[in-house]
């Protein structure tokens, strides 16, 4: 499952990796650049919860590798032609296709996982892992042979549906036996919490959805160089988040789920302010550094937000792990606008205000009793700190 989401979650990050080629060949500015953005989440952030609420009513294994295959097709259309209107609407394609495949992907890996934490960070890895490797291929493959040699990125998606096509159908024999068991014994939902939870995770799109559409650019005006130097600092931003995803998990078995929340959105406040405004080359530092701190509550997410609705667990996933992780795109048409009026550090200032706002959601966010995985949902050590 760990593999699987690597690769949808590559598509994700090729977007991104995308952005300065199409400033460089088709002459984007970066309104234009940021509507790329906005097409792999837009439609994503609409049809999440529909997909949530259709796999909360019956097991769908088979939307797991269809719809890695459309993230996977979508990314390998949108370097075709030069119709900025068919570039949007393939990106548009991946981007639906990560929107359906995370719902049901989460519920078999929390099966897979025993309610583990660190498990589920295991599983997020994966994703974050795909993140990272998205600029690390997409860069060489587009710098030899330009946007018309996006077909080739359809690979991972094709690798990633077969290796995983096993596992899948073993686990979604185990989810249909546990969600009999979970509807006969689950807690009542917690909607204030789980809505909380949801504000949190919107922050922290918000501000990881704008530094990985816009840190490439940014860079190559900081620290100079073409998009070599752009998608080095994805690499990083994206690589850095592979710690914290890792560290999160066993953060969460030391200190509990939601202290450990609360340190991690505490600590993102200086970091991504040192992005935004430390000149030079320490800007890579940063950015590695913010991505670990916005990583490390990544799978936490998705186990709070289970366990806040546990008769509602693939809505819930469709939220933590899907739409509210994509919303921060509808914001990046404006700080794009905003870039061009007042330059990018301008426009990715705002993003500190959004990590505090992350952190002080967290000082009242519950931390809930057992899930219905079974999982040990905090520890006797600091899980009632108002960090």
């Amino acid at each position: 499952m760990a593999l699987g989401h690597a690769t949808v979650d590559f598509y994700q990050g090729a977007v991104p990796a995308l952005v300065p080629f199409l400033v460089a060949e088709r002459g984007y500015g970066y309104t234009a650049a940021s509507g790329i953005v906005l097409a792999a989440t837009l439609l994503s952030s609409v049809v999440q919860p529909l997909f949530g609420a259709l796999t909360d009513r019956r097991t769908m294994p088979w939307l797991i590798p269809v719809s890695s295959l459309c993230a996977g097709v979508g990314i390998a259309l949108s370097g075709l032609g030069g119709s900025y209107v068919l570039t949007w609407l393939a990106v548009a394609l991946a981007g639906i296709g990560v929107a359906a495949y995370h719902p049901e992907s989460a519920r078999l890996a929390r099966t897979a996982a025993g309610g583990s934490h660190v498990a589920m960070g295991w599983y997020s890895l994966g994703g974050t892992l795909g993140f990272a490797l998205a600029p690390v291929a997409v860069g060489p493959v587009l710098t030899a042979g330009g946007l018309g040699a996006t077909p080739w990125l359809v690979v991972p998606a094709a690798a990633g549906a077969l290796g995983t096509a096993g596992a899948i159908r073993v686990l979604a024999r185990r989810a249909a036996v546990g969600r009999a068991a979970a509807a006969r014994s689950a807690a009542p939902d917690n909607w204030p919490a789980f809505l909380r939870l949801s504000a949190i995770v919107v922050c922290r799109s918000v501000v990881f959805v704008g530094l990985s559409a816009f840190i490439g650019l940014y860079a190559q005006e900081r620290v100079g160089g073409g998009p070599a130097t752009g998608s080095a600092a994805l690499f990083t931003l994206f690589a850095g988040g592979a710690a914290g995803t890792v560290a999160g998990g066993r953060l969460a078995v030391r200190w509990g789920r939601v202290r450990t929340v609360r340190l991690a959105y505490a600590a993102s406040v200086p970091v991504v302010a040192g992005v935004v405004l430390v000149p030079g080359p320490a800007l890579f530092v940063f950015a590695a550094l913010a991505a670990a701190v916005l990583y490390v509550p990544f799978s936490l997410h998705v186990t709070l937000g289970q366990d806040f609705l546990p008769s509602r667990v693939g809505t819930a996933s469709g939220v933590t792990l899907g739409l509210a992780v994509s919303v921060g795109g509808v914001v990046s048409p404006g700080i794009g606008a905003l870039g061009e009026a007042a330059g990018l550090g301008v426009a990715l200032a705002p993003l500190i205000g959004s990590c505090a706002l992350a952190w002080w959601l967290a000082r009242g966010l519950p931390e809930p009793d057992a899930g219905v995985y079974g999982a040990s949902t905090g520890s006797a050590r600091g899980t009632t700190s108002s960090v």
